[in-house]
């Protein structure tokens, strides 16, 4: 669909057949045509990482606040730790028609957020965000879960602590939560009894999830896509591509894709049967003919 970005995250289709994307490594909100020309839509800054439609039409984008970052000699890039002219993160709110951005939470709005990471609507209009936090040399944040408002009235956590937290996605009935943490390689499944409520599992779940699946192999856990189905689509770093796993927690497919670092992905196209990926190393996003239908999304542009 596109080459060239700077390490792209957080897709979303639009109904226009476009795309947007972040370029986390540039900072910016990005707008893909068909024809595969790209055109910024509004200067993030930071680093910007997951992004959703909200119900007024807006974008809100997760913004981890910035990144260190390592170049390969081919050219790929990855993010190593936290920058050095980190301030915060926070949640964006873009205006598509004009590009204006505000602060919702973090950086003064009240709240303070370590490094936003993957965001979900739910259809009452809030949203889930992970906060992944930051890692340094020689420690690392814990991450939690938070549930919000548009208008800037509600921002509480709902499940603490996680490691790494970072995809984020509900059940088409709105009653599962999963959340997918980076490091350790596990997808967790969480019971939603209301808008940002869960019903916590008891101890000895150390945070109030079950967990749904455990990689038996070295690789890591990004960003989540929900199928209609209900099996939850898991961006896969390091053994590179898509995996899959059922609502009973069994994997039931792995798709190999050739970047390291398969980031995140979103469906969309005729029935949603078009998974659009973000290879971030190497700085492209691609479509793929998926075998089953995606969920859409509560809200478009």
């Amino acid at each position: 669909m596109a080459s060239g970005l700077r390490f792209p995250e957080g897709p979303i289709a639009l109904e226009d057949g476009t795309l947007l994307v972040v370029e986390m490594e540039r900072g910016t909100l990005t707008r893909i045509a068909a024809n595969g020309t790209t055109a910024v839509v509004a200067q993030l800054g930071g680093g910007p990482n997951g992004a959703a439609i909200g119900p007024d039409g807006a974008c809100y984008v997760c913004n981890n606040g910035g990144l260190k970052w390592h170049t390969e000699e081919s050219g790929a890039m990855r993010p190593v730790m936290q920058s050095d002219d980190y301030v915060g993160g926070s949640i964006q709110r873009v205006d598509l028609r004009s590009g204006t951005v505000s602060a919702l939470y973090g950086l003064g709005t009240g709240g303070t957020l370590k490094g936003p990471n993957d965001i979900v609507f739910d259809e009452f209009g809030g949203f889930y965000f992970t906060d992944m936090g930051k890692a340094r040399r020689l420690d690392i944040d814990r991450s939690a879960v938070y549930y919000a408002r548009i208008d800037g009235s509600l921002l509480k956590e709902v499940v603490f602590p996680m490691m790494t937290a970072n995809g984020i996605g509900l059940s088409a009935d709105g009653r599962k939560l999963y959340v997918a943490e980076t490091l350790p390689a596990r997808l967790w499944e969480f019971d939603v009894v209301g808008p940002g409520e869960i019903c916590p599992d008891p101890w000895p779940s150390p945070n109030g999830g079950r967990l749904l699946y455990g990689s038996d192999r070295y690789q890591l856990f990004d960003s989540i896509a929900v199928e209609r189905d209900g099996n939850i689509c898991v961006a896969t770093l390091i053994n590179g591509g898509i995996t899959v796993v059922s609502p009973g927690g069994q994997l039931i497919d792995f798709v190999a894709l050739d970047d390291k670092y398969t980031t995140n992905l979103c469906f969309g196209g005729v029935d949603h049967r078009t998974a659009f990926v973000t290879l971030s190393m190497t700085g492209r996003i691609i479509g793929l003919d998926w075998p089953r239908q995606g969920l859409p999304t509560h809200f478009t542009a």
